[in-house]
């Protein structure tokens, strides 16, 4: 694996170069034309552009002279009300260089601030207007308050699509030299789920050891093959107990896998489209609730394995109760 981040070296630099956020980089541009920008939210799940698009409208809006108008500061790590107080109230009342009279503070993971920074923010927006705007980054935008809410623009980034996750993917491989089957892509698309930093670290990952198929995409993330888990279920469904649980102990040892990794892939399982799991509506609506109920154990400190077991006993009772309402209806 290279020393640095394939996910930073090929991240987007302008607001044309993102994709599946048109919404957004359309309201964007606008900004820049204008050469004004409100305070600003962006809010959406993990790896969909939120920092890049942020890092890419102070590039487009200041040029060159970016890097002596911008202040990111990762709200995760300083969050506490001293660093509001200080370092962006400090930062926020001086004045910008160049054509844009004003300066940009991008608070990336804002979602994790205190309340009382939070509270303190919002007097240094009220009152900094004139030569500050903040940019927002946040997973859980209702974790932000609602006075600082009400100051900012909301966009909103949604998932990217499989295909301009593809895309970017089949880029980046070329570009690197790797090969890359589609086996491997639907794998990496499986486990991000739309987050591209996700997916590209994983290419990497992949990548180091040799051809990026299924299973070094699996091997490289720490994840069982779905075929493993649906085998699994399946022989519980079909009221084979004693092998259900070695394939589980087999699961847990020979990936290292913990409970909680395991009854995730299970939902996954259970609701993939191409899954072998083959379960009525009404009864995959029961084993959700199960899934929940076996994971808020494990959470609370429950024993992996007890747990575990205990869910594929249930599977058992629930096949146990399918054929015998088939059998009933013949």
């Amino acid at each position: 694996m290279s020393e640095i981040l394939w996910a930073e070296k090929y991240r987007p630099r302008t607001l044309d170069e993102m994709v599946n956020q048109e919404d957004v980089v359309r309201r964007l541009k606008e900004f820049v034309r204008e050469r004004n920008v409100p305070h600003l939210l962006f809010a959406g799940p993990p790896g969909t552009g939120k920092t890049t698009a942020a890092l890419a409208l102070a590039h487009e809006l200041y040029g060159e002279e970016w890097r002596n108008n911008v202040l990111e500061l990762n709200a995760s790590d300083e969050r506490g009300i001293q660093t509001i107080r200080e370092r962006v109230k400090e930062y926020a009342r001086t004045v910008a260089l160049g054509r844009v009279p004003f300066k940009m503070i991008i608070l990336d993971e804002a979602d994790n601030m205190t309340s009382d920074a939070q509270q303190a923010l919002r007097r240094i927006m009220e009152l900094y207007t004139a030569t500050a705007r903040f940019c927002l980054i946040a997973n859980y935008p209702s974790k932000i308050i609602e006075p600082i809410q009400s100051r900012c623009a909301f966009f909103r980034f949604r998932p990217l699509s499989k295909e301009d996750l593809f895309s970017r993917l089949r880029y980046i491989a070329e570009r690197e030299g790797v090969e890359l089957t589609e086996e491997g892509l639907d794998a990496i698309w499986e486990v991000s789920a739309g987050d591209m930093r996700r997916a590209i670290n994983t290419l990497q990952a992949a990548a180091a050891l040799g051809k990026v198929t299924a299973e070094s995409v699996y091997k490289a993330v720490g994840m069982a093959k779905p075929k493993e888990v649906s085998e699994m279920i399946n022989l519980a469904l079909k009221g084979d107990f004693v092998n259900a649980r070695e394939k589980l102990r087999e699961l847990m040892i020979n990936y290292g896998l913990s409970g909680t990794d395991i009854i995730r892939q299970v939902h996954r399982e259970i609701f993939s489209a191409r899954s072998s799991i083959k379960l009525p509506d009404d009864v995959k609506v029961e084993v959700a609730d199960l899934v929940g109920e076996i994971d808020y154990r494990m959470v609370e400190g429950s024993d992996d394995e007890i747990q575990l077991s205990a869910f594929l006993a249930k599977l058992v009772l629930i096949g146990k109760r399918l054929r015998e309402s088939t059998r009933s209806a013949i």
